[in-house]
C-alpha cells in the first residue's frame, strides 16, 4: 500500500494548505503539504523531505495524529498519515503550489480539498488534534 504523508502545520493565522497545479491529477484542488513516501524512506524522512522541497522549511518535529486508508476510483489503496508539525526552521515559502493559505481550522471544510484528505478534515475542524505536551 502507499503511503502519504501530510504536515499539519499551524500559525496564529491558521493552517497551512497548498492549492494543486491546473496541470496536476486532482487539479486546483486543496491538500496538506507532503506527499508519497519513496521506497527505503520512513514515514518521517518522507515528511521532512517533502517540507522542504514545497515549502522550503527544515522540519524539527512532527507527531503522526491519525491515519486515514483510501481509495481513489481505479488506485491503489493510500494510507494517509497526518503528523502535527510544531517546529521547523525557516519561514514557508510556495515553491510548487498554485497557492498557499493560512486557514483558521473551522474554515478548513469550506475548501474544495482532495477527496482523500476530507475525513480527516472533518474531524480535525470539529475537535482537533493538539497532541498534548509532557
Amino acid at each position: 500500500m502507499v503511503q502519504v504523508v501530510a504536515a499539519i502545520i499551524e500559525s496564529p493565522e491558521g493552517v497551512l494548505i497548498g492549492q494543486r497545479q491546473p496541470e496536476q491529477s486532482h487539479p486546483l484542488k486543496w491538500e496538506f503539504p507532503g506527499g508519497k513516501v519513496e521506497i527505503g524512506e520512513s514515514p518521517e524522512q518522507a515528511l521532512a523531505r517533502e517540507l522542504e522541497e514545497e515549502l522550503g522549511i527544515l522540519q524539527a518535529a512532527g507527531d503522526e495524529i491519525a491515519r486515514y486508508q483510501f481509495t481513489y476510483p481505479g488506485k491503489d489503496p493510500i494510507l494517509l498519515i497526518f503528523y502535527q508539525v510544531r517546529t521547523f526552521a525557516g519561514q514557508p515559502a510556495n515553491l510548487v503550489f498554485h497557492d498557499i493559505q493560512w486557514v483558521p481550522r473551522r474554515r478548513l471544510p469550506s475548501f474544495d480539498f482532495v477527496e482523500g484528505d476530507r475525513d480527516f478534515i472533518r474531524a480535525f475542524s470539529d475537535r482537533g488534534y493538539r497532541s498534548e505536551s509532557h
